[in-house]
């Protein structure tokens, strides 16, 4: 291929075209316990996180309910990914090689936050949350129906694979994902780019700045005790009788467990086997969707 501006922009265009089609192919598995949320800011905060309201039969006057600030708070970060294309390849026609590449590095892309986000299931045993606790732990601090402050818990214990419940019914999520400028493809292709001119080398890349964060640890419960009937059973249980401030029903409903693919046959035979080891009818057979992730 002659090298010139016109066909150099017409390889820039298939590459784009390559990514955005493979970007766009991909659903992650983490959209469903996730909240997506666009940022302005290098970092955004979320003081509101862990406010509760409560509907009051309105008698009187209204009731303002004051809700309750926490320092917390996301950075957002940066991320690339870069390849490059030799032009002696583009030269020798070679170029469409590369296109693959180029829609891997849309797949990489869409699924990048995978990594921010499943990192943050993992070590939220040592991470703060926040209420200033770790998100998985046993003494989440919140008040009882007389104001005063007890324990929660969203961790069962144990000491084994770590296996989680969570609740993707609500329009807040357990973890956030936080936006501030979308993963973008660009090109150094011009003769006149230092690649270019002293490397004879072709740059295409992606970058994006964004970050993840920890929403409401009440949508989330973790437990590294063996999964089987008896501790899902109680982990579902423990979950859906969650109560917030002043002892305020939260309505838990726990949708979905999310297993390691060590635990997947664990998984599939606590909710999703019709009969269980006794040959009992299984009580819990798709009471929640089980996703096994290679990510954790």
């Amino acid at each position: 291929m002659q090298i010139n501006q016109q066909n150099l922009i017409a390889m820039f265009t298939g590459y784009r075209t390559a990514f955005q089609n493979a970007f766009a192919g991909i659903e992650p598995d983490f959209n469903p316990f996730t909240m997506t949320v666009p940022s302005v800011n290098g970092t955004e905060d979320y003081g509101w996180l862990g406010s509760s309201t409560a509907f009051r039969e309105w008698i009187g006057d209204r009731v303002i309910q004051n809700l309750k600030l926490h320092d917390y708070s996301i950075k957002n970060r940066t991320f690339e990914n870069t390849v490059g294309v030799n032009r002696e390849a583009i030269e020798d026609d070679s170029y469409g090689l590369f296109t693959p590449m180029m829609a891997q590095l849309g797949q990489d892309s869409k699924e990048h936050p995978a990594e921010l986000i499943y990192d943050l299931l993992t070590n939220g045993f040592t991470r703060k949350s926040y209420d200033a606790q770790n998100f998985f732990d046993t003494d989440h601090p919140v008040t009882d129906k007389n104001g005063v402050e007890v324990s929660v818990s969203n961790f069962q214990g144990g000491t084994g694979t770590a296996w989680y419940l969570l609740d993707t019914t609500r329009m807040m999520k357990p973890i956030i994902l936080q936006k501030r400028k979308d993963y973008k493809f660009v090109a150094m292709q011009s003769e006149t780019d230092e690649n270019v001119f002293m490397r004879k080398e072709y740059v295409y890349g992606v970058d994006a700045r964004l970050n993840a964060g920890y929403g409401l640890w009440q949508l989330a419960y973790a437990s590294k005790e063996a999964l089987d009937a008896t501790s899902f059973n109680e982990a579902y249980a423990e979950m859906k009788s969650m109560q917030g401030d002043r002892g305020k029903k939260l309505g838990i409903r726990p949708k979905l467990l999310v297993v390691p693919p060590g635990l997947r046959e664990q998984a599939l035979e606590v909710v999703k086997a019709e009969r269980n080891a006794a040959g009992a009818t299984n009580i819990n057979l798709n009471v929640v969707d089980v996703l096994d992730t290679p990510w954790l």
